[in-house]
């Protein structure tokens, strides 16, 4: 027993001290390369989805404004002198009311010059005795129509080609929704891009008044259908990038497209129902959440979503 405890239980203690601690310093500075190796644990998938049939309803609804349409100027049409002044400034007139009488100077005759439609006056620049010559402007009439105005985005163009010339507005607290007619789209100097349409002279509006302006294009059916964000290109012709299945790169293909409505858009030619396709445009969609590893030594380090596929 003197032997074991002054000799062999000492050894076998320092035996096994020095194997834990050779193990501890290799697994600090020798991890094994299977442990070390870097593994992902968020990966980026090529999410696909089929080619498939169904409707698309093309309709925009549009915040738009009521507003008076643009003043009308009465012009004189002879040389001669003002006799007599019948209206006001800002005073509302008929159409067909007399404005004012002109006196012709040869052959002599007095003119009377009428309200050429129901307004009201907003600028008045003849008086009595003044002089008119052919062309030069008398008044201004603020005319009792009004308008539909919306402002659109460029790009929305591409979806009212084709649009009808009527449109439905509804008026928030207003009359039951009711018909437009006369829709068009304008573009100002600036390159604002705005869709007008005339209010009916039966309906009662007021200038400023908040309104909403639905436009239905049309409605297609039992049409190939693909989302919006797997084509590059959005009107007439685009780009989509075909799935084989097979894990080879996507083919990209050169399609057709007709009506969209935001969502999905119409195939017209270039794919065949079944097929697959990437969801998204490659460079267009990407990670959103940090992608983290395991660094080896029990923890983990994080990058931040940077790469597009």
């Amino acid at each position: 027993m003197v032997v074991w405890r002054r000799w062999i239980f000492p050894i076998l203690m320092v035996l096994v001290f020095g194997a834990i601690a050779a193990a501890l310093v290799k697994i600090a500075f020798f991890p094994d390369p299977a442990e070390a190796s870097v593994q992902p644990s968020a990966g980026i998938a090529d999410t696909v989805v089929p080619v498939t049939r169904g409707e698309v309803v093309n309709a925009l609804s549009l915040p738009g404004t009521i507003a008076r349409d643009e003043a009308v100027t009465v012009r004189s049409e002879i040389d001669g002198t003002v006799t007599a002044v019948h209206v006001g400034q800002g005073q509302p007139v008929a159409g067909g009311q007399v404005l004012f009488t002109i006196k012709q100077s040869y052959p002599e005759k007095n003119i009377d010059v009428v309200a050429p439609e129901a307004g009201d006056i907003a600028t008045l620049s003849v008086v009595k005795g003044q002089a008119t010559s052919i062309g030069g402007e008398l008044v201004t009439i603020t005319p009792a129509r009004y308008h539909v105005l919306s402002t659109v985005e460029p790009v929305q163009l591409y979806r009212l080609v084709g649009a009808p010339s009527e449109a439905s507005v509804t008026i928030q607290g207003g009359p039951a929704p009711f018909t437009c007619t006369g829709l068009n789209v304008q573009v100002a100097q600036d390159a604002t891009t705005s869709v007008r349409c005339a209010v009916p002279t039966d309906q009662m509006v007021f200038a400023g008044l908040q309104a909403t302006l639905g436009i239905s294009i049309g409605t297609v059916s039992d049409v190939l259908v693909v989302p919006t964000t797997a084509v590059k290109g959005g009107a007439v012709t685009g780009i989509v990038w075909v799935d084989a299945g097979d894990g080879s790169q996507p083919e990209e293909r050169t399609v057709a497209l007709g009506a969209s409505d935001g969502s999905v858009v119409e195939v017209t030619e270039g794919l065949e129902e079944g097929e697959s396709i990437r969801q998204f445009v490659p460079g267009l969609a990407a990670v959103t959440e940090p992608v983290c590893y395991d660094d080896g030594m029990g923890g983990q380090f994080c990058e931040e979503p940077g790469w597009n596929w």
